[in-house]
């Protein structure tokens, strides 16, 4: 069948078989595809969807269009965590090294930060001399000795993957239950783990805004895992403020430090510590749920965590001191502090936080751009706080005096103070359970 007649198809509605799937995506990778036609047939997914079986064969087929990690060494405790994105979202840097130290591999492959929310690849790259990019041997050998690597998506892996989000950022099909799905599977699935949490955002600083729409990305990606019998939990969480008190890059790492020694937020040690039990679960080194809670707890507590993630930073080529002296990660030369316009009670907007991290520098509108890796948003009072006239809420920084100005006039519409405190949410709003293979 002809590209033309496979876009044709889909555009009316019709399902692809496995095979035409495997034919669009080995087009995509060896170039006989051109771009509007690849950028064709993904606007009519957008348009008329996919059934679980076509997410399933196109997951499959990206896996297939690259090398496939094996980790069976290790046995079934390899497992991953991935989130779908979100403001302030430091979890991984603190959950990974915090699962580690606890029994479990965690092969971590994360990304970048685009439009608000950002990239875990570009906090852990404002550690001086971190290393992200590292070939098939070198996970191996670090897994090997400290069982944990945090990697960006290597050439080998799911290379049909890279293309199409290229393409997908610039078409406006980003926003596709099954692309998105067989997009985050894929990448976890040549990962070679036998387990995966996920973390779905629900809120203005996710891309899921509402509970609807989260549980459907997350039911597709259970429905994905569970037909590739891999064992998998979806968890829905609260992005309707920021997690944490820090939104950027250096500032977050310092964040997530802070967590590691017992210090953190509450919101973000809540979260992190929930995650990393659900992974001690799916990975067999906790019978339930509550044990394996008590377990990262005294992880945490006793450093553990702590130590992990300094020799994760010396295994990738950072500068493990960091963790002891945040003197030595880039430092913003500029700041703006950002004030209640009236007495009440805080609300802070996780979306328009994140789109003021975005004019600041910390973050980025195209994967092509740069970041600046000292830029940073700290929230002072978080919503819910009681308030002043005048009173200082966020403190924003950055290396360009004009991008502070800039963002600080943004955050203008982040920050609303009420009359009476906000509703609570919870941070945690609904799991949805996937297979136990």
């Amino acid at each position: 069948m002809r590209a033309v007649d496979l876009i044709r198809r889909k555009r009316d509605g019709h399902a692809l078989d496995p095979a035409d799937i495997r034919r669009f995506v080995a087009g995509v990778v060896d170039g006989s595809w051109p771009d509007y036609q690849i950028a064709a047939l993904l606007m009519a997914i957008v348009l008329r969807g996919m059934t679980a079986a076509e997410a399933a064969a196109l997951t499959e087929a990206m896996v297939q269009s690259g090398t496939r990690l094996d980790l069976s060494r290790f046995g079934r405790a390899v497992v991953d965590k991935h989130s779908t994105g979100g403001v302030g979202d430091k979890v991984s840097l603190v959950l990974a090294p915090l699962a580690a130290a606890c029994g479990v591999v965690v092969p971590m492959m994360s990304g970048r930060g685009l439009g608000h929310t950002g990239g875990t690849l570009d906090k852990l790259e404002s550690i001086p001399g971190f290393r992200t990019r590292l070939d098939p041997d070198e996970i191996h050998r670090t897994l090997d000795r400290i069982g944990c690597v945090m990697i960006g998506q290597t050439d080998e892996v799911a290379p049909a993957d890279r293309r199409l989000y290229a393409l997908r950022d610039v078409t406006a099909t980003v926003e596709s239950v099954p692309l998105i799905a067989s997009s985050i599977l894929s990448k976890k699935i040549a990962e070679g783990i036998a387990g995966l949490v996920l973390d779905v955002k629900v809120g203005s600083g996710a891309f899921m805004p509402d509970d609807e729409s989260a549980r459907e990305l997350a039911q597709a990606l259970l429905d994905i895992a569970r037909l590739h019998a891999m064992r998998c939990e979806a968890v829905l969480s609260s992005m309707h403020t920021p997690l944490g008190r820090a939104v950027g890059n250096a500032v977050e790492v310092i964040e997530a430090i802070e967590t590691l020694k017992g210090r953190g937020p509450a919101d973000t040690t809540a979260l992190c510590l929930d995650l990393t039990a659900r992974m001690l679960v799916l990975a067999g080194v906790a019978d339930d749920g509550p044990r394996a809670l008590e377990r990262a707890q005294v992880a945490l507590e006793r450093g553990d965590g702590l130590e992990r993630f300094r020799q994760i930073i010396e295994a990738q080529g950072g500068d493990p001191l960091v963790v002891d002296d945040y003197g030595r990660l880039p430092a913003a030369p500029h700041q703006r502090t950002v004030e209640a316009s009236a007495s009440g009670w805080v609300t802070i907007d996780a979306g328009a936080v994140g789109h003021a991290a975005v004019v600041l520098g910390a973050g980025r509108d195209r994967a092509d751009q740069a970041v600046d890796p000292s830029a940073g948003i700290e929230i002072l009072l978080t919503e819910g706080s009681e308030v002043r006239a005048g009173e200082a809420v966020l403190i924003v920084s950055g290396a360009d005096p004009g991008r502070v100005d800039a963002a600080h006039a943004a955050l203008q519409r982040a920050v609303t103070v009420g009359d009476a405190p906000p509703p609570r949410r919870p941070l945690i709003r609904q799991v949805l359970a996937g297979v136990s293979a």
